[in-house]
C-alpha cells in the first residue's frame, strides 16, 4: 500500500453494508460495496464509493475484502492450553467437566493463569481481535487467584485489546449467600460482570434473584452460561428472561450456549423466544465447541444435531445475537486459536449464515459489541473513528471463508501490527 505524509488510501476496497452506518456504494446481493478509504492520523478520513476510472486509483486493491476487527465476547482465558497436561478422556461434557476441575486444583497459580492468558491475548489479537471477554472460574480459592490475574492482564493490554471478565461458577455456589456476596463485591471492585452457569436446580428461581440481585446493588452487567445440554427440559433461559423481568433489569444480559432450545417444542420455543426478545437480552452461540461437546456419544454412533441455538428465530425477533470461540485448546474443545475469521467460518457452515448473507457478519463484529456494552466504534468502520481494520485476501464470502487467510493483514490506530502468532513450545515449561 502507498503511504503519505498525511496518511494513506486504500481504493478499491470491498465494504460489507452491514459494517457502514450509512453505505453509499452500490452493493451486491452478497452485500459488497466498492469503497475508496483515506486513512489520516491513525482514524478513517473518508470512505467513498470506489473511483469509476480504476487506470488512476492509487493503492488499488483489487476489490479485496477490508472489515473492522472483531470482537470475541465469549471466552475461557483462564482455560486455554491446558489440553496437553490434561485431555478429555471421551470428548464429553462431563470429562470435561471433570478434567478442568483437576487441572484446576492441581496447576492454577496465578503464573500458570497469566501466561496462558498471555498466550490467548497474543494470538487473538494477531487475528485481529480487538475486544474479548473473558469467563474466570470463580470459585474459592480460584478466584482470590485469578481475579487479580486478569485485572493485570487488562492493564498491559488496554490499547491492544478491551479486556472485560465476567465470574463464572455454578448456580448452586450462590446458595452461599455470604460467599457469593463476598465474591460480588470482588468482581465489582474489578469492574466485571456477574455471572454463573445457569440449570434447572430446584432453587433456580431464587437464586437467580439473588444474582440480579446482587448486580443491580453493584451496577454490574450480567453473564450467565444457559442450557448447554440436549436435554429438552432445560429451560434455564427461560428462567432468566423471566428474572430480568421480576427485576426490571436495565443493564446488559449476554446469555451463552442455550443449546437445549433447539430441541424443545415448538410452543415452548415461542414462550422462550417471545420472554427474551421482551428484555434486554444478548445470546451467544459457540458453534465450534458446541459442535464438539454436544450429542457426543460413546456408543460408536453418529451425532444427530448440531448443538448450536435458534439464531435464525431469535434474530427474526430482534433479538442481539453473535458468535463467539468459547473454549480454546482444553477439554472442552481440543482445537481453536482464537482467531475470529475461524469462528464466523464455520458458523456460516453450521448455522446457514448465507443464501442470504444479510446483517449476519455483526455476529463477529457490531452484535457482540454491543452486548459488551462497547461503544460505537467497535465492530464498523466509521469516518473519524480508528482505523482498525482487517485486509484480507479474497474478495467474495466464498475466498474469504474458503481458506485461513494467513495473510490478512491487520491494521490498528492506522498503523500495520506485527501478526506474529506465539509458537506452542512457549507453553512446554507449563505442561511438564
Amino acid at each position: 500500500m502507498v503511504t503519505r505524509n498525511f496518511g494513506f488510501s486504500l481504493s478499491r476496497v470491498r465494504l460489507h453494508a452491514s459494517w457502514l452506518a450509512a453505505p453509499s456504494a452500490s452493493h451486491d446481493t452478497d452485500g459488497f460495496g466498492l469503497y475508496d478509504i483515506e486513512i489520516v492520523d491513525g482514524r478513517i478520513g473518508s470512505i467513498v464509493p470506489a473511483a469509476a476510472d480504476v487506470r488512476r486509483a492509487e493503492n488499488d486493491m483489487a476489490g479485496r475484502i477490508v472489515s473492522p476487527c472483531f470482537t470475541d465476547c465469549h471466552t475461557h482465558l483462564d482455560k486455554g492450553h491446558i489440553w496437553p497436561r490434561r485431555p478429555n478422556p471421551d470428548g464429553t461434557f462431563m470429562g470435561a467437566l471433570e478434567s478442568v476441575g483437576e487441572d484446576r486444583v492441581a496447576h492454577w497459580s496465578a503464573g500458570d493463569v497469566e501466561a496462558r492468558m498471555e498466550f490467548g491475548l497474543r494470538c487473538a489479537y494477531a487475528h485481529g481481535t480487538r475486544a474479548v471477554r473473558t469467563h474466570l472460574d470463580s470459585i474459592s480459592p480460584q478466584d482470590a487467584i485469578s481475579w487479580p490475574v486478569f485485572e493485570a492482564m487488562r492493564e498491559r493490554w488496554a490499547g491492544r485489546i478491551e479486556l472485560q471478565g465476567a465470574c463464572l461458577l455454578g448456580i448452586e455456589g450462590v446458595r452461599d449467600a455470604d460467599w457469593f456476596a463476598t465474591l460480588a463485591s470482588r468482581v465489582a471492585a474489578a469492574g466485571g460482570m456477574l455471572g454463573a452457569v445457569a440449570y434447572m436446580v430446584p432453587d433456580l428461581d431464587a437464586l437467580l434473584d439473588r444474582i440480579f440481585a446482587a448486580a443491580i446493588e453493584h451496577g454490574l452487567d450480567l453473564d450467565f452460561h444457559a442450557d448447554e445440554t440436549g436435554d429438552v427440559d432445560a429451560r434455564a433461559l427461560r428462567h432468566i428472561a423471566d428474572a430480568a423481568a421480576r427485576h426490571r433489569f436495565d443493564g446488559q444480559i449476554l446469555v451463552g450456549h442455550c443449546c437445549s432450545l433447539a430441541r424443545q417444542p415448538d410452543a415452548e420455543v415461542l414462550a422462550t423466544l417471545d420472554a427474551v426478545a421482551a428484555q434486554n437480552i444478548s445470546v451467544v452461540s459457540l458453534p465450534m465447541c458446541n459442535l464438539y461437546l454436544q450429542d457426543r456419544r460413546t456408543d460408536g454412533t453418529t451425532p444427530r444435531w448440531r448443538g448450536v441455538t435458534l439464531l435464525h428465530e431469535m434474530a427474526a425477533r430482534g433479538i442481539n445475537v453473535a458468535v463467539a470461540s468459547d473454549n480454546t485448546r482444553d477439554p472442552f474443545y481440543a482445537y481453536g486459536d482464537l482467531d475470529m475469521l475461524e469462528v464466523y467460518r464455520m458458523a456460516t457452515r453450521i448455522c446457514h449464515f448465507d443464501h442470504p448473507v444479510g446483517d449476519w457478519p455483526k455476529t463477529v463484529f457490531a452484535n457482540p459489541a454491543a452486548a459488551m456494552g462497547l461503544d460505537a466504534a467497535h465492530g464498523r468502520i466509521a469516518v473519524g473513528e480508528p482505523a482498525d481494520l482487517i485486509l484480507y485476501e479474497g474478495r467474495s464470502w466464498t475466498e474469504l471463508l474458503s481458506r485461513p487467510e494467513a495473510n490478512r493483514m491487520v491494521i490498528r490506530n492506522g498503523a500495520l501490527i506485527d501478526r506474529t502468532i506465539p509458537a506452542y513450545d512457549e507453553l512446554d515449561h507449563l505442561m511438564e
